[in-house]
């Protein structure tokens, strides 16, 4: 059986698979449960009376270990440059034909 463990604060203290047989009446290691920690947890701490792993980290220790976004994909940035350029371009091009039109009338 797959068991975790958590220290006397409720905070994850690593796992391992034991053998026990709750069948026969055996109960598990003290500070232990069988509950999976959920993903996305960052400091995983357990609260015994709802059953569950809750997140225990701070805001600002999640943020510090939480990585940058990724920087922009400089051939993508230059594409979206070169279609604003281009519309820039065509706008610039409709209003010379129009003031043209206009001086020659």
């Amino acid at each position: 059986m797959h068991v975790l463990f958590y220290d006397e604060n409720y905070k994850y203290a690593g796992e391992d698979d034991i053998e026990i047989n709750i069948e026969e009446g055996e109960k598990l290691p003290p500070n232990s449960t069988t509950n999976p920690i959920p993903s996305g947890l960052y400091v995983p701490k357990y609260d015994p009376e709802k059953d569950e792993w809750i997140e225990s980290a701070t805001k600002e220790y999640i943020e510090s270990v939480t990585p940058p976004d990724p920087e922009p994909n400089p051939t993508e940035l230059l594409k979206k440059q070169t279609a604003v350029l281009s519309y820039q371009i065509a706008q610039l091009q409709m209003q010379i034909e129009q003031l043209k039109g206009g001086a020659s009338a």
